[in-house]
């Protein structure tokens, strides 16, 4: 079993901007080297036959749910150093991997999404909101997104409409339009990632790059919340996984004889982040 990493402390600029806007920047998440990684891996997925996980969408869009249990390649992201504990402060210990989605956006102009009346804004988890209402639905989950193909201007990444998650109500797309005035594109860098929660709005660009816009978004959230993926039963038998690997995958309240043990399974990151010594912020409660 492998060490846990040790911890970056998340910045305080990047937390107030979260906390404004509904999402935020955490910037050189990755190293240049890891993105060839993941994106080779990417490329060879979405170039196979392979049906487990697919995940094809509107306008062409190919990808995968699940891609962790399709490629060991993906899994340094799992319990990034530079995102983790960022995630962490905002959410609490208490959290799992809900989610692995490779995404590939097709170059060209759309057909049948991202035109008005049909413009693609929305928020994650929707259904939350549909059984709590607009003003009740919490926090609940938080996205990173890595973008693994060239970051160039009109590649079609993710747009947000800041501060959307706290309205009460839907935004306004005005007629004939496609986005809500107010709406931007993240300034980043392909080594970037984009953290964003569950309430904010937020839609894929349009995409004229010439080439496929190749995005992989982990999404965390508490441990009473049911993953949408598959569950990573290959994967957790992995013995050099460490204890926070492990956790994010799923790991059981359950003591070594299999009898019930309350909150254990939050265990690893909680440890982890209370023997932090630059962490003095209490986490948000889950």
């Amino acid at each position: 079993m492998r060490s846990p990493l040790p911890p970056v402390a998340p910045d305080a600029g990047t937390l107030d901007a979260f906390e404004r806007d509904g999402y935020t920047v955490v910037r050189d998440a990755i190293t240049p080297a890891l993105r060839d990684r993941l994106l080779t891996a990417a490329e060879k997925l979405l170039a196979s036959d392979i049906t487990k996980g697919r995940d094809r969408g509107g306008d062409g869009k190919d990808g995968f749910r699940g891609c962790l249990n399709l490629d060991g390649a993906f899994l340094p992201l799992l319990a990034n150093p530079a995102v983790l504990p960022t995630v962490v402060q905002l959410l609490s210990p208490n959290i799992h991997l809900l989610s692995a989605h490779l995404i590939a956006l097709p170059s060209g102009p759309p057909r049948t999404i991202r035109i008005p009346g049909r413009h693609g804004w929305h928020r994650d988890m929707y259904g939350v909101t549909a059984d709590l209402g607009f003003p009740s639905t919490p926090r609940m989950a938080i996205k990173a997104a890595h973008y693994l193909t060239p970051v160039t201007p009109g590649c079609g990444l993710t747009m947000f409409l800041p501060g959307s998650h706290l309205l009460t109500e839907e935004p306004v797309v005005p007629t004939g339009a496609i986005d809500p005035p107010g709406a931007v594109t993240p300034d980043i860098t392909g080594t970037d990632a984009v953290l964003f929660e569950n309430r904010v709005w937020h839609t894929g660009g349009i995409n004229l790059s010439g080439q496929p816009r190749i995005a992989l978004m982990l999404q965390y959230g508490y441990r009473w919340l049911h993953p949408v993926d598959d569950p990573t039963t290959n994967l957790r038998k992995d013995a050099a996984l460490t204890p926070i690997e492990q956790q994010l995958l799923g790991l059981p309240d359950r003591r070594p004889d299999g009898s019930l043990a309350k909150g254990s399974g939050a265990a690893p990151i909680r440890s982890w982040w209370e023997s932090s010594s630059w962490n003095s912020v209490p986490t948000q409660k889950s």
